[in-house]
């Protein structure tokens, strides 16, 4: 857990722009590509004020606005071919994600098919899109995707029953315009599991694995390992979270809280577009096809179990997470630290309503070979974790997560 290397990395868009009434600088940031510009969107969104003022002054710029409003929960395949093939033949100059995680998911990977054709299946991996592809601006609505900076796109593939991921620097954002102010309007439930989410992303990328990469891993991999500048953003990030996630619980219309959690999850995107995620990510994606929870309460009910499994690997770091979150001293043993650390992430995923125990996400013991074979083939994330997974690891896990065990276990 040493970055030998003294490395510092993260990839961005090229504009990120925070604060609320930014969403108004969309016409002058999109005016750079072109005027020929794709809303991408999901129904309950397009139906707002907010976006309706948003299409009206790209209409009143001069842009020629298309609109695309189907997005889809945990973004299908079949959601992706369906958008990209209604805009096939519109000369489509600029693509502009609103929403949460799938609908800026859909305009990334819209962008690499209408770019190259195919399949989006094509493209699935790290590094396989083949050229550059379409702008595209994101306009988050909820504070915790990340997906607002990220160079992932995760698609279902029906066929296969996974989600897979589109990797690759060519769908990075151009410019990500973040606005508090969109968040106001975002139902309690997506809220408490939006924060759940890029919680467990501010985690996982602190003690992600460091992987000390060669420059040919710098040039062929996303996920490099955890270094200086994504320990940067998971500080501040953890500390926003810190003190704000309360706030927000208590009066959803507190734009001060609202801000300070949006920024936390442009942090939590900024570190995991070169961490990449762990243990909790990888468990969830099959999980997610039993219970169908939503994704941040999947990886929040599975953090407490994770952080256990990870302790005795990365002690120093969840030592810095207890005195980053005010609950441990310099003076304590660094174990003590650790521990305090833990279960303040544990009571700020409570704080927001998530939920701490599997049987929650409707998993049995019934289900723990299924999970837990599958998990591991999540090659990508299984090696960012600092603790080994195994299939006998990953199912002594979820024999804890099932019975709620928050001892302090040794091993699972």
């Amino acid at each position: 857990m040493q970055n030998r290397l003294g490395l510092g990395l993260v990839r961005q868009p090229r504009t990120v722009l925070f604060g609320p009434g930014q969403r108004r600088q969309l016409p002058q940031i999109a005016a750079s590509y072109g005027r020929r510009c794709l809303l991408v969107t999901d129904a309950r969104m397009a139906s707002t004020p907010e976006f309706q003022e948003i299409a009206a002054q790209l209409e009143a710029a001069g842009f020629v606005v298309f609109l695309y409003d189907g997005a889809l929960p945990d973004l299908p395949r079949a959601n992706v071919m369906e958008a990209a093939a209604a805009q096939a033949d519109r000369g489509i100059d600029v693509i502009v994600g609103i929403g949460g995680g799938s609908s800026m998911d859909l305009a990334k990977s819209v962008s690499a098919v209408l770019s190259h054709g195919g399949d989006v299946r094509d493209y699935f991996g790290e590094f396989q899109v083949p050229g550059p592809t379409l702008p595209v601006i994101t306009v988050p609505t909820t504070g915790g995707t990340g997906a607002e900076v990220t160079s992932l796109a995760i698609v279902f593939d029906e066929e296969r029953g996974a989600k897979m991921a589109i990797a690759d620097v060519r769908i990075e954002p151009v410019a990500a315009i973040i606005d508090p102010e969109l968040t106001l309007s975002c139902p309690r439930g997506l809220t408490a599991a939006t924060a759940a989410d890029a919680l467990s992303h501010l985690v996982e990328a602190f003690t992600a694995r460091p992987k000390n990469p060669t420059p040919e891993q710098l040039a062929t991999q996303i996920y490099v390992g955890k270094n200086r500048i994504t320990d940067l953003f998971c500080a501040e990030g953890l500390r926003l979270m810190n003190g704000a996630l309360a706030r927000v619980v208590a009066n959803p219309a507190d734009l001060e809280a609202r801000s300070d959690v949006m920024f936390a999850a442009y942090c939590a995107g900024m570190a995991i577009n070169t961490t990449g995620t762990a243990a909790a990510h990888a468990i969830q994606s099959p999980i997610a096809a039993i219970g169908h929870v939503a994704h941040g309460f999947g990886v929040g009910a599975l953090l407490p179990y994770v952080m256990r499994l990870n302790l005795p690997y990365a002690t120093a770091e969840f030592a810095a997470i207890g005195r980053l979150l005010e609950v441990a001293g310099p003076d304590q043993p660094e174990l003590e630290q650790a521990r305090a650390g833990i279960e303040r992430i544990e009571r700020l995923l409570e704080l927001v309503g998530a939920p701490l125990e599997l049987r929650a996400l409707g998993v049995t013991e019934d289900h723990v070979a299924q999970i837990a074979s599958a998990s591991v083939k999540a090659t990508r994330l299984v090696l960012n974790n600092p603790a080994p997974l195994t299939e006998a690891t990953v199912a002594a896990l979820l024999v804890r997560g099932i019975a709620g065990d928050r001892s302090w276990w040794t091993a699972p």
